[in-house]
């Protein structure tokens, strides 16, 4: 008799036999668990044995096996393989975002001959252009409701009993007479950057600076912005002589450096040591970062001074933001007359509702769309003439960022088309006879994308339109300027519509 094996005896059927097999040769020594967990999965990988015929057949991987599964049994193989905890988060968050994604990967059986995955495109709601398809639907039903007894421009306003609005300001203050100011710290240069509502905003927030330390103001310098490119100075957008009258009594401020002060710089402002101020920096910051070094040298320059002002600053520095915005700055006096005669010539268009007109500032110009980097219906001639006027004006910075524009699109920050602009307005209560004002720069395709807009507004009117070529000529080239234009008529109109920010919610 034999003695039982410690290891035991395998037995299979034989092809022709009905006697024991012989016993099989006894296995190798146990293997380290590494060795055993990839020998297991090369056996897994290859289907595993089957018993039969005094030896095992290898069986064929199962055809089918999704792109999904694949890549799941690679991913936990290494995990297994690694034993490293570490690796869970990356491959959970990798799953994840598979899974949630824009992108769905998807096991198809007609994806090819071994049944690949195949990667399928998930469109959310929310994330293509299809308002004028909506507005081909609605259309109709639109020119039903042609010329109605009511119109919302008629009753927009309200008036509530005992309610009066209050001015931030004290108007006496900047009609008083001269008053004397402590001795000058130094002076303060500026550069203003940016369209007109940023050169607003960052003249206003330097007057109060000025005024914290005491400081002598230049009247500040227009940055030639490379998206504006606007050569244009302060005195020819504000009215010079009137800025610092009505400021008389707050803050010194001259037009240039004194030609002392200039040479002790060689004559060249770029000289004056440029302070790099944080944005939207404390009032306390000014006291004691900057106003040791104005002491020191005796004029100091701030470029750019964009938000270099934080909005919480105490009430009587507020005040003085508020003095320059709403008294001291002024329209210089060629953009003024003009002004006046487009804003008369509006109210006269609109006789039907009592000279009340509605405005729109509507940003759909090339820079804005190519800067929101959101995609509408022009197709490749559109998204070509977008990376254009991308490189033009941001000089690669796109190209570093991954932007997905169906999230921009979802969030809600495209910019919106005239013909959205439109329909909003159409639900909201005003008909076809409502006249309606647009501000804006040069629209991107004007004439594809104004169309439907002037379909919904007849009565619809621009600068171009209120003012001749003649009228318009000196301004042309200088955008900040045509944007005063702008500015004035929207601020005479009954109702104000914005698309994006800009200077009429700030100003």
């Amino acid at each position: 008799m034999h003695g039982q094996s410690r290891l035991g005896r395998a037995s299979g059927g034989g092809s022709g036999g009905g006697g024991d097999s012989p016993a099989t040769p006894p296995s190798s020594p146990p293997s380290s668990p590494r060795y055993r967990h990839g020998r297991a999965r090369r056996s897994m990988s290859n289907g595993g044995s089957g018993g039969g015929g005094g030896g095992g057949v290898r069986a064929v991987a199962a055809k089918g096996q999704g792109l999904s599964q694949q890549l799941m049994c690679v991913l936990l193989a290494l995990v297994f393989r690694r034993r490293g905890v570490c690796l869970v988060v990356p491959i959970v968050y990798i799953c994840g975002m598979l899974y949630m994604g824009s992108w769905s990967l998807e096991g198809s059986s007609a994806g090819g001959r071994g049944g690949g995955g195949v990667v399928v495109e998930r469109v959310l709601p929310g994330s293509v252009y299809r308002s004028p398809q909506v507005f081909e639907k609605l259309w109709p039903h639109m020119e039903k409701d042609w010329n109605h007894s009511t119109n919302a421009l008629m009753n927009t306003w309200h008036r509530k009993p005992h309610h009066r609005w209050k001015p931030c300001v004290n108007e006496n203050k900047s009609l008083a007479g001269y008053s004397d100011l402590p001795k000058s710290n130094g002076f303060l240069i500026i550069e203003a950057n940016g369209g007109l509502n940023q050169q607003r905003i960052s003249i206003c927030d330097v007057v109060a600076v000025a005024a914290m330390l005491n400081a002598t103001l230049v009247i500040p310098i227009f940055h030639l912005n490379s998206v504006w490119r606007d050569t244009s100075k302060f005195g020819d957008i504000f009215d010079e002589e009137f800025f610092i009258y009505t400021l008389r009594n707050n803050v010194r401020i001259i037009k240039e450096l004194p030609e002392d002060v200039l040479q002790q710089f060689d004559n060249n402002i770029s000289n004056i040591v440029n302070l790099r101020v944080k944005a939207w920096s404390s009032s306390t910051h000014y006291r004691q970062k900057v106003l040791p070094r104005l002491l020191e040298l005796g004029a100091v320059r701030i470029a750019p001074f964009s938000n270099r002002l934080a909005h919480a600053v105490p009430s009587h520095i507020q005040g003085l933001r508020c003095l320059a915005n709403y008294e001291a700055l002024r329209f210089s006096q060629s953009i003024r007359t003009l002004a006046e005669k487009m804003v008369d010539r509006m109210v006269r268009k609109s006789s039907r509702h009592g000279g009340k007109y509605v405005s729109v500032h509507l940003r759909f110009e090339e820079d804005m769309v190519a800067f929101s980097c959101c995609i509408y219906d022009g197709g490749e001639e559109e998204k070509r003439e977008m990376d254009i006027a991308r490189e033009k004006s941001w000089r690669g910075k796109f190209k570093k960022k991954v932007i997905d524009p169906r999230a921009v699109r979802r969030d809600g920050k495209c910019p919106l088309t005239p013909l959205e602009v439109g329909m909003m307005l159409r639900g909201m209560g005003f008909d076809n006879t409502t006249s309606v004002y647009v501000a804006s720069g040069k629209i991107y395709k004007e004439e594809k994308y104004m169309a439907p807009l002037r379909q919904l507004f007849p009565l619809l009117e621009t600068k171009d339109t209120l003012a001749s070529n003649e009228e318009l000529a000196p301004f042309e080239g200088h955008l900040s300027r045509l944007a005063a234009l702008d500015y004035t008529v929207c601020l005479h109109s009954e109702v104000f519509v914005t698309t994006q920010g800009g200077i009429f919610l700030t100003s």
